[in-house]
This record gives C-alpha cells, structure tokens and sequence, in this order.
C-alpha cells in the first residue's frame, strides 16, 4: 500500500496493509524484534482482533473504515527530548481534523480524543530505552471514523466522527498529513 502526498524522508515510505492483524503495534514489535523493519515503517488495518489501548486495554477495531496504524521510528536520542511527545501527537490530530475538515475536538490528557464528553480515539506509545537513551519508538493511533456498533462496554462512553458530524474522511489522506506533520516534529526534536 502506498500513501498519496507524502512530503516526508522515511516516515510512511514503507507502508503495509492488512485487512485483519491482531494488532498494528504487535505487528511493528514482531519485525522489530526480528530486525525485519525499516525506520519509518507504518502498518495500518481495517480490522485489528486484539488492538491495544493504554493501561493494558482493548481498543476495538470490529468495523472497516477506521483509523488503526501504527508507525516505527529508529531513533537514538535523550529520552527528555520525547517528553510531552503523546500530548504533541493529540495536538496533531486536532490540527489535522480541524484544518482539513472544519472539525474541533478535544484532549484528554495525555493521550485521548475526545468529542462532546465521549471518546473518538486514543495514541498509544512505546519505546525502547537504554540508559536514557531512546532507541526506538512506536506510535498506535486508533479514532473512530465510521464505527456504527460500539461494544457493551463502551457504547455509553465512545463515539465516531460519522456519528457526529457526518462527514466522510480519506484515511490514506488522513495518515499522510500525520506523518508529514510528525515526522518535522520529531526531527525538530531530535536535530
């Protein structure tokens, strides 16, 4: 799978679809133990079986047309220049719907999107740190776009963006414009 209007040096260039994962992240953690993947690699499916939330949660992928993507970042930097990273990555989100839809959405701190006191998304990070230093960095992303059915436990809580705006988003589009603007953020912290 390729992403359209790519700006970026690596971050997206390597890009791997799947109709149905367990999940993004564990794919990207599988090839990175393996040492079979490239910096800047992201995986995105439509259904993810097992995706992962913070605090060891299920983050429920059931339906197509969803965000679910992950991306993998090699990096070799002090773990101080990450800090507040999830926050910068939420304050992405909301430029991107906001600046390519008309659409205003809210953080919950650190790592939550939010619309009208209901959950649409979260961001997920993890990384691999040795004395200090950052070795690499994953970042699951997962917002409802289209997701009509929402699970027992959650359905009073979540929400989607077609639920409450009615507005068709390009998920291609969606996940090249993330990894333009972050990839200048994170060389913006690093260099």
């Amino acid at each position: 799978m390729q992403l359209t209007n790519l700006k970026t040096k690596y971050l997206g260039r390597g890009a791997f679809y799947y109709e149905k994962i367990d999940s993004t992240q564990k794919e990207i953690t599988r090839r990175a133990e393996k040492g079979k993947i490239g910096n800047g690699t992201l995986i995105y499916a439509d259904l993810q079986t097992e995706g992962i939330g913070t605090h060891g949660r299920r983050w429920y992928t059931s339906e197509k047309n969803n965000i679910a993507f992950s991306v993998f970042l090699e990096l070799n930097c002090n773990i101080d220049l990450l800090n507040g990273l999830t926050r910068k990555i939420a304050e992405i989100i909301l430029d991107i719907f906001e600046y390519k839809y008309d659409i205003y959405l809210q953080i919950k701190s650190p790592n939550d999107i939010y619309y009208n006191q209901k959950k649409l998304g979260g961001i997920l990070t993890e990384t691999k740190v040795e004395k200090n230093r950052v070795k690499s960095l994953i970042v699951g992303i997962g917002i409802n776009i289209n997701k009509d059915f929402f699970e027992e436990d959650i359905k009073d809580i979540a929400t989607s963006i077609n639920k409450e705006f009615q507005i068709n988003i390009d998920i291609k589009e969606f996940m090249s414009e993330f990894c333009n603007r972050f990839e200048t953020e994170i060389n913006r912290r690093i260099n």
